[in-house]
């Protein structure tokens, strides 16, 4: 081989290696951001797994889906963020603190009795529950929401119960259910712009007859199945706790089960003119769900309430939402199926 025949083959195998590391327009390729798993994340951050996983049902940690669809991971570079925060780990650790009706009440300078009270009435929201041995669920708060609450309504700390609140427990109310509801769903929106994903959180909060009569269609009932989202951490793994998830996502006040088919009714027009359910016999990736989005959420054709109110109006002195009222029109009612049944 000549000498100028050894120059073009170095010369070839040279821009044949550098194309081979170049991606799409001539570029390197980017090199994916490291994750860890998310035990190796809460060792790192100095948190406990279960102050890990609320951090991130909170959204405080931003996780990412691992290819494959396994569990989810922690980016280093969420790690790193959160190390050189303020206060780190103790400030973090305090924004997950949680206490039970015993704590809260200390916490509030009460008795435990006037908190209970006060968390059946919808004055303060749970966070999360555990069964205790008598599989009695027991909710826990946090205790930052708990001293924004005191610095807010400190008239509600001492002295008489209000009137209306008094009158709201005489007749057995009891708020923490549908607060700890109405915030697990406002969560799990937030992470997904996907019409039809938002649309089966929604559903999630009806039982089965109910869902048929707002959604009448069952390939579309069995997809949202499919796509609803779930929980990333903290899932309860007993067959109680999950009996007992089971029971307490599901609305079962009047009002609420008509907030709850008001949205998803809403959420269900946006997900139909996204795209179609899809249906036996469909290409098997033609209509299925797109990756996440990312940005605004995708604008709604009409306005949904996003969240119902956090509190009563015995607690707050609000008068109701007039979003419930604006929507609850003939047509919207007729659609669902309401006709007034069950509205006294």
């Amino acid at each position: 081989m000549t000498v100028k025949e050894v120059l073009r083959a170095h010369t070839a195998a040279h821009e044949n290696a550098s194309a081979e590391t170049k991606g799409e327009g001539g570029h390197a390729p980017s090199v994916a951001p490291a994750t860890v798993a998310a035990g190796r994340a809460s060792q790192e951050l100095g948190v406990r797994r279960a102050e890990f996983e609320l951090a991130v049902h909170l959204g405080l940690i931003a996780v990412t889906g691992a290819p494959g669809g396994g569990r989810p991971r922690v980016h280093e570079d969420e790690i790193a963020r959160l190390r050189e925060q303020p206060g780190f780990p103790d400030a973090l650790v305090e924004r997950v603190r949680t206490v039970g009706t015993a704590q809260a009440a200390a916490l509030l300078d009460i008795a435990p009795a006037r908190f209970t009270r006060l968390a059946r009435a919808g004055c303060v929201s749970p966070v999360t529950f555990y069964l205790n041995r008598y599989r009695a669920v027991v909710w826990l708060y946090l205790a930052d929401e708990l001293a924004a609450f005191a610095a807010r309504e400190p008239e509600l700390l001492a002295g008489r119960t209000p009137p209306g609140m008094r009158t709201m427990l005489e007749s057995g109310a009891d708020w923490r259910a549908r607060n700890w509801r109405s915030q697990r769903i406002d969560r799990l929106l937030d992470r997904t712009t996907d019409p039809w994903a938002r649309t089966a959180v929604q559903a999630s909060a009806l039982d089965p007859v109910q869902l048929a009569e707002v959604v009448d269609d069952p390939y579309e009932r069995a997809y949202l199945v499919r796509v609803r989202p779930e929980p990333v951490f903290g899932r309860p793994g007993s067959m109680a706790a999950r009996e007992a998830m089971a029971e307490l996502m599901l609305a079962d006040d009047p009002d609420e089960i008509l907030w709850r088919r008001v949205n998803l009714t809403l959420e269900l027009d946006s997900a139909r003119e996204d795209r179609p359910a899809p249906r036996p016999g469909d290409d098997a990736g033609a209509r299925a769900t797109p990756p996440a989005r990312t940005g605004a959420r995708p604008r709604a054709v009409r306005p949904a309430p996003a969240s119902e109110p956090a509190a009563p109006p015995a607690c707050t002195g609000a008068s109701r939402p007039a979003a419930v009222g604006r929507t609850t029109r003939k047509g919207l009612l007729a659609r669902l199926g309401w006709r007034g049944r069950g509205a006294g």
